[in-house]
């Protein structure tokens, strides 16, 4: 029971007990008081009556005349007249029956009032000459007309204490709410601070928590911070402070495997003409301060198109995947007009001879090997072609190559027209036996011959078109039809432009309640790149989902761990880490620290951590001594 539900029935019961005792009490000296009053008028009745046949004749008709006026007067219940031997000379009895106050009334409080008797002090068996007893029912009348009036006035005082009440607990829970709301956040971990109330109890209480609370931030931002340095120290380049090789052909390999982005894209590669003369020329602090801001260059190309990553490959060579370019001229064409804008003005009059730019393109599945030497040749070209020279291997256009009103069409019919499906893939736990849930991933219809789209071929253009939300809401139904058929939990994803997207929040939420059995079987994700772009949207989207008992968690986690902190808020259930820190992890004994550390801080919160892109089920072991949850990737089956 609430601590309110508890207040209201300690006021309940209190009034009730207060009010009932009041209630008894005053009847009780009522009636004692009236039964008093009328024991006197008895007594006096009585005395006047026998007075006034003391002075009369004494015959018969003259007694019976006095004692039916006075009855006929009087209100009576009866009057008589006894001999001293005993025999009745005189008797009127009332044959009138109770009014004015139900009977059950009278049977509860009954009226013993003694009857008055002339001349006998003791009780109205003592023989005298004159007995009589007036009627209660005008006793019983005014007792339960003031009962009647007491209880009106308990039930008007009853609701004017409840509204009265109501305010004054709406006032006193005020701050206890809060104080229930950071409770249950960090419940559902996630780390809150309140104001503090003017109670005294309750602000004691509110600051243990919020000193709790704020050693729990200091707690995560530090790890945060130590983690943060340490991803950097393994996985970028010290001087540029791009990603070093390991770490950028780790996600190269899964651009080329994964489903995140299109199946076609470019990439683009700058390399400096002659690094060792640039040093000559410069000093290593110049030659460094070059290649920090073309790094700069580069890593910002990437400010509009997701997914766009730079590297350093090695000494005077970086690389930039660019998945959203199918077209590696165009690739090369935009990186190459920034490089001459932002640049190399800075440097050609130096050294004028400063850098070849070459792009190719790639297809999934495409081996890593094969698209380095196609870059390698391309290369080539471009210092073939002199100075500051791009080249780009054209390619066919692919089937994907379509008009944008063509775009529109297909999605806008694949919604309505059932061209949209779900693939599941199973996440185990961390024994790689026991399954920890499925995730689905979309898949597109695109013509009769059945061919299959994966996400990243039609989501980048759906997100152009503003055609994310209903996409989204028709995977949703086909993850709650799945639930219903079969058993097991199923996650599924939604896209960056969709959550912050209040129509489609709506809907997502009016189909979920239809379904509250499958919600607790039933999660959702965003990719990491979209929660922080769209952070407000996310957390409120969370704390919604979660209501309905859903589950929510980030995936692709890691490309941007320094702004993590912000996690402490959300309540998440769980993350999933991006491949590109799990790939070749046996090998990799700074990667393994940091993830080590990564699952520390997520258990702490209470936050389950899922490694992706697992190539083989050797790597289970030592993720599961890292202190990853659970596993999924092509290694997995």
């Amino acid at each position: 029971m609430s601590l309110v539900k508890q207040l209201w029935l300690a006021i309940v019961m209190v009034m009730a007990l207060a009010f009932g005792i009041s209630l008894v009490v005053s009847v009780l000296s009522a009636r004692h008081y009236m039964e008093q009053q009328l024991q006197v008028k008895n007594i006096d009745n009585a005395t006047a009556l026998a007075l006034a046949l003391t002075q009369l004749d004494k015959d018969p008709i003259t007694v019976e005349l006095q004692v039916s006026a006075q009855f006929d007067a009087g209100h009576y219940r009866f009057i008589r007249i006894v001999s001293p031997g005993g025999a009745t000379i005189v008797e009127r009895v009332s044959d009138t029956e109770l009014q004015g106050a139900p009977q059950w009334f009278a049977d509860l409080i009954p009226i013993k009032a003694q009857p008055g008797q002339a001349f006998i002090q003791d009780g109205w068996r003592q023989f005298g000459t004159v007995s009589l007893a007036s009627h209660e029912q005008f006793v019983y009348q005014s007792l339960w007309e003031g009962t009647l009036n007491l209880l009106f006035w308990f039930v008007v005082g009853g609701a004017l204490t409840g509204v009265l009440g109501t305010f004054a607990i709406r006032v006193i829970t005020r701050p206890l709410g809060a104080v229930v709301g950071q409770a249950q956040a960090i419940a559902e971990r996630r780390f809150l601070t309140v104001e503090e109330p003017r109670t005294p109890e309750l602000r004691a209480v509110t600051q243990a928590m919020n000193a709790m609370v704020g050693r729990l931030k200091t707690m995560f931002a530090e790890e945060s911070a130590r983690l943060e340095k340490l991803r950097r120290k393994v996985n970028r380049d010290p001087v540029t402070g791009l990603a070093n090789r390991d770490y950028f052909m780790s996600q190269l390999r899964e651009v080329l495997s994964g489903e995140l982005h299109g199946s076609v894209g470019s990439l683009v590669i700058v390399r400096l003409a002659y690094l060792n003369d640039l040093n000559a020329a410069f000093g290593h602090q110049r030659a460094d301060q070059l290649l920090r801001e073309l790094a700069d260059v580069l890593f910002h190309s990437g400010d509009q198109h997701p997914g766009q990553r730079a590297g350093r490959v090695k000494g005077g060579e970086f690389a930039v995947i660019c998945p959203t370019y199918p077209s590696p001229s165009e690739a090369a064409r935009d990186i190459y007009a920034r490089i001459c804008q932002h640049w190399l003005p800075h440097w050609e009059k130096e050294f004028p001879d400063l850098f070849h730019l070459a792009a190719v393109g790639y297809e999934r599945n495409q081996s890593v090997g094969d698209l380095m030497s196609r870059a390698d040749v391309t290369l080539a070209t471009a210092q073939a072609k002199g100075p500051n020279a791009w080249h780009a291997e054209e390619i066919p256009a692919n089937k994907l190559s379509m008009p944008a009103e063509q775009w529109r069409t297909l999605l806008t019919g694949a919604v309505t027209g059932g061209q949209l499906s779900l693939a599941f893939y199973p996440v185990v736990r961390e024994n790689g036996v026991k399954p920890l849930h499925q995730e689905g991933m979309i898949r597109l219809q695109m013509d009769a011959a059945g061919e299959l789209l994966t996400a990243g071929d039609f989501m980048p253009m759906a997100a152009n078109l503003n055609l994310t939300a209903p996409i989204d809401l028709g995977v949703v139904k086909l993850a709650v039809e799945h639930l219903r058929q079969g058993a097991g939990d199923v996650a599924v994803n939604l896209s960056a432009e969709t959550i912050s997207d209040f129509r489609f929040r709506n809907q997502l939420l009016q189909l979920l309640q239809a379904y509250p059995g499958l919600c607790q079987r039933l999660l959702f994700e965003v990719p990491e790149y979209g929660v922080f772009r769209q952070f407000d949207a996310f957390r409120d989207l969370t704390r919604s989902l979660k209501t309905l008992g859903c589950r929510v968690g980030i995936e692709y986690f890691g490309q941007r761990f320094a702004e993590s902190d912000k996690l402490a808020s959300l309540g998440l259930d769980y993350i999933k880490v991006h491949p590109a820190y799990v790939r070749g992890i046996s090998q990799n004994p700074g990667n393994q620290e940091f993830l080590k550390g990564l699952c520390a801080m997520a258990h702490a919160l209470g936050i389950t951590v899922i490694a992706l892109g697992v190539e083989s089920p050797d790597d289970l072991p030592l993720l599961a001594q890292l202190g990853f949850d659970g596993a999924t990737g092509p290694g997995v089956r």
